[in-house]
């Protein structure tokens, strides 16, 4: 799984940045989470499964997506702490934990809208929407912000190429 040492205290997670051909981001809000912010797919990496694998898992298991084209990898993991109020709600399984280590990837969404279903089996999301990325670190969580800044910072270019290649294909 190739995770640095320095955060074996965290649990190790993936992201999922989906780019749709317009160049907006799929965000969505957990059926948990009264605040009602927006967050991007995420999910835990099992034992002995790679971060690809796991990226792709989850995004299937949370919104039944799967056309789904790979652009880029995260060049570092990124992390972010467990505020005091949110350990206090957490299960004994996620109390161990610091926080969460995550490694990011960007997705080209290549399907049609209609392929996202949030009614999974284990339903995490109640809505979401196509937003621009630029958007998400003021619509996430508070101590999630520094990770959002930082996939916006290193996925941004790659999304500003998606838009300007969905231009070039207009008439």
């Amino acid at each position: 799984m190739h995770q640095p040492v320095h955060i074996q205290d965290y649990r190790p997670n993936v992201g999922v940045c989906l780019v749709n051909r317009h160049g907006m981001v799929f965000a969505a809000t957990r059926v948990d989470d009264p605040t009602k912010s927006w967050q991007m797919p995420q999910g835990g990496i099992d034992p002995g499964e790679e971060p690809l694998a796991a990226a792709v898992r989850e995004l299937q298991e949370e919104t039944s997506i799967s056309s789904v084209q790979v652009l880029a990898e995260a060049q570092r993991w990124l992390s972010y702490d467990f505020p005091p109020e949110a350990r206090a709600r957490l299960s004994s399984y996620w109390a161990r934990y610091k926080g969460q280590a995550q490694r990011w990837f960007l997705f080209k969404f290549t399907g049609d809208d209609s392929e996202v279903d949030l009614a999974t089996s284990h339903r995490e999301f109640s809505e979401w929407r196509w937003m621009p990325l630029e958007q998400l670190p003021g619509a996430v969580v508070p101590f999630k912000k520094p990770v959002y800044e930082a996939v916006l910072a290193e996925f941004g270019p790659a999304v500003e190429a998606v838009k300007a290649e969905e231009r070039q294909l207009q008439p």
